[in-house]
């Protein structure tokens, strides 16, 4: 069975789309991840438990993606979108064909900054090919009826490769299992429940990302100490990913995880949850988040409290990292980097010439640490930008990205 397959396997219903997150949600049957938010649960013996592990946890995935951290990867060292770690080729010969080509890309939303970021990325990457004569792009405005249309659609235009960001996966598997018989196609951030697709890009995955951000809870709070965890929704394959990894850890540490909850990606609700939870406990010693879009508000709730920021994680966005360096917190962003935008353009490119390409495409996916803050806060670029772009050496950067 293929990592494709076994991500899908565990969501059996649709959840409701989310507007602030890179990924939509299939919701999983059971699981921590599917109650709408709640204190960490208590154990029988009184001790305090985060529940049962979500029904997305798959063992050997989780194993794969922890180990692939500390991989070396293949390819330009200057170019971690072109990179892949463990990279199985595919031979892509029956896809040759001469140019110019055109290609087509099915997009789930642009609902977002980190997608709205990749956009403008995955754009300047196509005005880098001469050989690329036309590019249709259909968004599926986080619909999946719309979606399923949209692929429809692109298959009569004639399109010499098709990329599909796909709004949720399990919903929009027999679309794209329903496309890869008449054209190649080049699946990207996230996955589906076939293997069909030519190229599956992607970062190592939400497992490493999870991971990140509880192991570095897990050497930064004393033992006993209090760890609110905050989550967008349940059902998204990648949140639920992360949670899964950061359980993992929390539940074989000595940390007293005191209560998950859903943030539904608003900042107002963050600084709220952050603000009853201070209230409740007396103190909170470790903040975890699925995902870093609301990190300076959670901060802001520590802030208005009176109370010093406790050791949390984020992600590269602009806000977070500037926070991070001015109120001098004790942090780490482990991070999905948009510039996975870019490989698509180039993997599509690569099939029509024939060229080989890994079947599971697995990008480059650092954390970023204290040391190389410096490194990726970028000066005039907006709160809302995604620093691990790979668009600096771009076409109108920075205003194309609403840097100055």
């Amino acid at each position: 069975m293929s990592h494709i397959q076994r991500s899908v396997l565990a969501a059996t219903a649709v959840a409701a789309l989310v507007a602030l997150t890179g990924c939509s949600s299939d919701l999983p049957g059971g699981g921590a991840g599917s109650s709408a938010s709640s204190d960490a649960q208590k154990g029988k013996d009184g001790e305090k438990k985060t529940g049962e592990q979500s029904s997305f946890f798959v063992q050997a995935d989780y194993d794969a993606q922890l180990a692939m951290r500390t991989k070396q990867p293949t390819g330009p060292a200057d170019k971690p979108w072109e990179q892949a770690i463990d990279p199985q080729p595919v031979d892509t010969a029956a896809y040759k064909k001469a140019g110019p080509y055109h290609l087509c890309f099915s997009n789930a939303a642009t609902n977002n900054p980190w997608r709205q970021v990749g956009w403008k990325t995955m754009q300047a990457e196509v005005a880098l090919h001469k050989e690329i004569g036309e590019f249709t792009v259909l968004d599926a405005e986080g619909k999946d009826d719309k979606q399923i249309s949209d692929i429809a659609e692109l298959q009569a235009k004639g399109c010499d490769a098709l990329i599909v960001s796909p709004n949720t996966t399990a919903t929009l598997t027999p679309a794209v299992k329903g496309a890869c018989p008449k054209v190649p196609v080049i699946l990207f951030d996230r996955g589906v429940g076939t293997d069909c697709p030519v190229t599956f890009i992607k970062p190592i995955g939400g497992y490493a990302f999870g991971a990140d951000g509880a192991e570095f809870l897990t050497q930064k709070v004393k033992p006993g100490g209090k760890v609110l965890a905050l989550r967008i929704s349940p059902g998204v394959d990648v949140l639920e990913t992360r949670w899964s990894a950061a359980k993992k850890a929390f539940d074989e540490s000595e940390l007293d995880v005191v209560g998950v909850e859903f943030t539904d990606g608003d900042a107002a609700k963050t600084k709220s949850i952050v603000t009853n939870y201070i209230q409740r406990h007396g103190k909170i010693d470790g903040l975890w988040l699925d995902s870093g879009a609301t990190a300076v508000a959670a901060v802001e709730a520590f802030e208005d409290a009176g109370l010093p920021v406790p050791p949390l994680n984020g992600e590269d966005q602009q806000d977070f990292l500037q926070k991070w360096k001015d109120a001098k917190l004790t942090a780490i962003a482990p991070t999905y980097p948009t510039y996975q935008w870019r490989t698509p353009i180039i993997a599509a490119l690569k099939v029509l010439k024939g060229e080989s390409v890994p079947k599971v495409w697995n990008l480059p996916q650092p954390a970023i640490t204290e040391d190389k803050l410096n490194d990726y806060l970028k000066p005039g670029m907006p709160p809302l930008h995604y620093a691990l772009c790979g668009c600096e050496k771009m076409a109108g950067y920075p205003q194309n990205w609403g840097g100055k």
